[in-house]
């Protein structure tokens, strides 16, 4: 039971960060969309690159940007949280029960993941070349991200045995 409680507890705290970070970016949205501005427009990156033909500076992209990635946070709070409900229903049910019970959390958790990977690590990162940004570089933030939803799905997809 210990492990299946774990399980619950990690997609619950999961939901929460990802809860957190997608309010905080519609409360406060002018910061992190500041941060977007500047990675897609690549004003930040060293002089000498010949890859800012990439930059995008059109703001109507740039809030859309903005707007896909707090969609896909709140889409992964709202499908982890939801999923750690189903997760404590199932939890006193039989293994294959409990086992099934799992496909909303880990969509939710691969949710948070592929924003992480692809957005932040894959398009911020490479595309626009963020990590040769000293200012606007969230590649470390972002890995830490991906390392917790990736560990929280790896540990959630062990399948369980019987309840002893």
């Amino acid at each position: 039971m210990i492990a299946r409680l774990s399980k619950i507890l990690l997609v619950v705290l999961i939901g929460l960060m990802m809860l957190l970070v997608g309010v905080d970016n519609i409360i406060d949205y002018s910061t992190n969309f500041t941060f977007v501005q500047h990675v897609m427009a690549m004003d930040t990156v060293l002089p000498d690159t010949t890859l800012t033909w990439r930059a995008v500076t059109n703001p109507a992209l740039q809030h859309a940007a903005y707007a896909v990635i707090i969609g896909f946070e709140l889409l992964s709070a709202a499908l982890c949280l939801f999923g750690a409900y189903r997760l404590w229903a199932a939890r006193e049910a039989s293994a294959s029960r409990f086992n099934a019970a799992k496909d909303v959390a880990i969509a939710g958790l691969v949710c948070g993941f592929a924003l992480m990977l692809f957005v932040f690590l894959t398009l911020g990162g490479e595309w626009f070349q963020m990590w040769q940004s000293q200012t606007w570089n969230a590649q470390a933030s972002a890995f830490r991200f991906l390392a917790c939803n990736g560990l929280v799905l790896l540990f959630l997809s062990q399948k369980d045995g019987e309840i002893a």
